[in-house]
């Protein structure tokens, strides 16, 4: 990441993220009292490893928590580009091995030297910060994730500020051509039903009174009726993407 450098950038970022946390958790935190039910999160991927939060975890690692690996036997690495792990609770690329996790595409040599470390961890893709109790935190998908002008912006951050916006039902943030930063950020945004207009200049502002850094707020917004999806129903930022550059 490009901007701020050492002990002072790094504060910053704890507290960044840290506010990013608490804006994504308010849609979990209404789930109980709304659906007179529990909660447990979930993630993974079908190349193998699960995580998931347990029914004996503390209100607060459910709602701002993706859980802890299923198996014992799971490995996990969390490294920085040049794979080299990252100190606990900083956010870095997830590696995995484990009894349940795939060692190889079918005959997809390319594909495995791309996908599998040396050693068989897993490339998984995803950016995610690991807490002392081993619970991880995703924030996102790594080829999601927008340069603009060699600064990162991880898209499920500035979601998670937008959705919190009382007027917001979703929102989706992608990358869009710019031909001095290389990258602009655009948020897609879905009303709530009923809810009264808004400009794309109110968005923006509230993001940026959640004090995050003004290059992570929203270049563009766009208000749309729906997202295209994909085949098996997950927003597709591809076809978002697609349809920025296609205007």
């Amino acid at each position: 990441m490009g901007g701020l450098r050492g002990a002072g950038r790094d504060r910053v970022e704890r507290l960044v993220g840290a506010r990013a946390v608490a804006e994504g958790e308010s849609a979990a935190r209404r789930l109980e009292p709304a659906l007179g039910c529990g909660l447990t999160q979930v993630f993974g991927m079908a190349e193998g490893l699960v995580n998931y939060t347990r029914l004996d975890d503390d209100t607060e690692t459910v709602v701002t928590t993706q859980g802890r690996p299923i198996s014992p036997d799971d490995e996990i690495r969390i490294v920085d580009d040049e794979d080299d792990d990252v100190p606990e609770d900083e956010f870095g690329h997830l590696l995995t091995r484990g009894p349940y996790t795939i060692r190889g595409y079918w005959r997809a040599p390319e594909h495995n030297a791309r996908s599998f470390t040396g050693d068989g961890f897993y490339r998984t893709g995803d950016i995610v910060r690991r807490l002392p109790g081993g619970h991880l935190v995703d924030e996102g998908r790594a080829k999601d994730q927008i340069n603009r002008g060699g600064e990162k912006i991880a898209p499920e951050e500035v979601e998670n500020i937008i959705l919190a916006h009382p007027a917001v039902h979703d929102v989706s943030v992608v990358a869009v051509p710019d031909a001095y930063l290389g990258e602009r950020s655009l948020a897609y945004v879905i009303l709530r039903k009923n809810a009264e207009p808004l400009k794309g200049a109110r968005i923006r502002a509230f993001v940026r009174e959640r004090g995050v850094a003004s290059y992570k707020v929203p270049d563009l917004v766009e208000f749309v009726g729906a997202f295209p999806s994909t085949g098996v129903g997950k927003v597709s930022k591809k076809g978002l993407r697609s349809a920025a550059e296609g205007r």
